[in-house]
């Protein structure tokens, strides 16, 4: 099992830097705002054989007693409680604070290996500059930069020599090894980190009835009957004219980032607000993606028939693109109809990586054609000769022919329905093109 490594300091002291430093990624949002991390945050890394994982927290504040800090400060105790090893980040520059003794305090308590780390360290002489951080009395003071990478490869020499953990990393066992990676989508506040505390069975991220708490894109690793998945918490899209702060800017580009990213997308819809506009473009933006994709409606249970009734109607109008998706009804708070999700999820995983051999898809594509053949485009009637499969997720058949520029829009869906039915694609985007033969006569005189 790989050591755990949670780094844990107030806001704005580096954490997110010194995290995507250590995962070699950009998975953190880093920006010049205090508070910005919120949930725990989850990365693998390694130090020539020796690997470990990373966690990053949010701004810790012990004594926080209400409100969304409270969250924050409960999410870094439970990344403390899973850690082998923690390293407490501290301002160089800033130096020592009353909000650092309070940490200090916690985790002095908990008797578990902590190692000080003053980072934004860059250009000081060691000395003065952190002998105040010796007053916390938790042994040595590491100056890094987490900007510049300087001291970072010694700090975590030192921390993984505390754990005396084998340089071998063990090898992996035997067995399938497909992860598929889950994005949860949708507006602010429909519910999307109350629905995979509900699945985790545990507040695994932070909740609070507040249209923005989730920032970054947060991936949690997940098994459930053998299969692994990795949930991804996205932030809320809201209109583009709604998005004020840079940090909001910051969320958008990784939620869409985690969407393409994805394998198959959960779309999270607020039954008490109905379907937007806001709702069907972020439907749209996954279907342009060609993301797999499932809808859940939340909430279901807080409103009434009639509204049920609305909703049903809205659904068929604005989202009649996405007829191909399965949908459910649940509510992720009461944790009902959760469960059938999973199965939905798969199938549309399974349909977005089928594979479909060159002999059916060409048996099939003429007896659509031997069905009902293509309208004449000018001159000329389309001919298609044969099919094969061009891509997966998502799922492209690329035909061949003649004249195949003059082919309807029409008749395109006419094929996707028979392809659909045929493979029993669900939950899956399928793309059709269409390649003509070039005419070798054409350059003749």
């Amino acid at each position: 099992m790989k050591p755990v490594i949670a780094l844990v300091g107030r806001p704005n002291v580096g954490k997110s830097t010194l995290y995507n430093r250590l995962t070699k990624t950009r998975d953190a949002i880093v920006a010049d705002f205090p508070g910005l991390t919120r949930d725990r945050h989850y990365g693998s890394a390694r130090l020539g054989k020796r690997e470990f994982i990373v966690i990053d927290t949010g701004g810790f504040e012990p004594d926080a007693g209400s409100g969304i800090y409270k969250e924050m400060a409960k999410q870094t105790r439970q990344a403390v409680a899973e850690a082998d090893v923690v390293l407490f980040v501290l301002d160089a520059r800033a130096g020592l604070s009353a909000q650092d003794h309070d940490i200090a305090n916690y985790l002095r308590k908990l008797a578990k290996p902590c190692l000080l780390v003053a980072n934004k360290a860059e250009g000081m002489k060691a000395g003065a500059q952190w002998a105040e951080f010796y007053e916390l009395g938790l042994g040595e003071v590491i100056p890094v930069s987490a900007a510049h990478g300087q001291g970072v490869r010694s700090m975590i020499e030192a921390a993984l020599d505390r754990l005396q953990w084998p340089e071998e990393a063990p090898e992996p066992e035997p067995g399938d090894e497909t992860v598929i990676r889950l994005a949860v989508a949708g507006r602010p506040n429909v519910g999307k980190s109350t629905l995979i505390n509900a699945w985790l069975g545990e507040e695994r991220l932070v909740a609070f009835d507040l249209p923005g708490t989730t920032r970054d894109a947060i991936a949690v690793p997940f098994e459930r009957n053998g299969q692994k998945f990795e949930l991804i918490d996205t932030a809320g899209l809201r209109r583009k004219g709604k998005v004020f702060e840079a940090i909001e800017k910051f969320s958008v580009v990784k939620t869409l980032q985690a969407i393409e990213n994805a394998h198959v997308v959960l779309l999270l819809i607020d039954a008490t607000q109905g379907v937007t506009d806001q709702d069907a473009h972020i439907a749209g933006f996954i279907l342009d993606s060609g993301r797999a994709v499932v809808v859940a409606i939340n909430k279901w249970d807080a409103i009434d028939a009639y509204q049920r009734e609305q909703l049903q109607r809205s659904i068929e109008s604005r989202l009649a693109f996405l007829k191909f998706a399965p949908m459910h009804t649940i509510s992720a708070k009461k944790r009902q109809g959760i469960g059938p999700l999973w199965k939905s999820i798969a199938q549309a995983y399974a349909s977005a990586t089928k594979k479909m051999p060159t002999p059916v898809l060409t048996r099939l594509l003429q007896e659509a054609v031997a069905f009902q053949a293509p309208k004449r485009s000018g001159m000329y009637r389309p001919k298609m000769r044969y099919a094969h499969q061009g891509g997966m997720n998502p799922p492209v058949i690329v035909i061949h022919g003649n004249s195949l520029e003059g082919v309807s829009d029409a008749y395109r869906r006419f094929l996707e329905g028979r392809f659909r039915k045929a493979f029993d694609l669900v939950g899956t985007p399928l793309r059709i093109e269409f390649k003509t033969s070039s005419n070798p006569y054409d350059d003749k005189d």
